[in-house]
């Protein structure tokens, strides 16, 4: 049995899970870099779940937050790749703070078992 996460889909499948025309699919490939689904060695592109989250998003903030290509894709990229570093002094400050906070939870999560 294939593990959810190395399922490949066709982009037949992919249009019907995600209710987009193939050519949209095709469309935002080429305007989005965040979206490159593989190829077989027949040249079909196949997507992973990976790639169907992305297109859900990308579907998500150009049809119902109604932004630009460019709009969507920058915003894309800030939600996968993060923000880049903290700007100011005090952003680090809390950027560190938060993640004590977590790694304190998760100790306390590991004395409890």
């Amino acid at each position: 049995m294939v593990a959810l996460e190395n399922r490949r889909y066709g982009i037949s499948e992919v249009c019907r899970l995600v209710d987009v025309p193939a050519h949209t699919l095709r469309q935002w490939e080429s305007r989005f870099p965040q979206l490159k689904p593989k190829r077989d060695r027949a040249n079909r592109r196949y997507y992973t779940p990976a790639d169907i989250n992305v297109i859900r998003r990308i579907k998500q903030l150009l049809r119902h937050e109604g932004m630009t290509t460019r709009g969507a894709s920058r915003a894309l990229s800030q939600e996968l790749y993060g923000q880049g570093r903290p700007k100011t002094r005090q952003e680090a400050i809390d950027l560190l703070d938060e993640i004590e906070a977590e790694v304190r939870a998760l100790l306390d999560l590991l004395d409890e078992e």
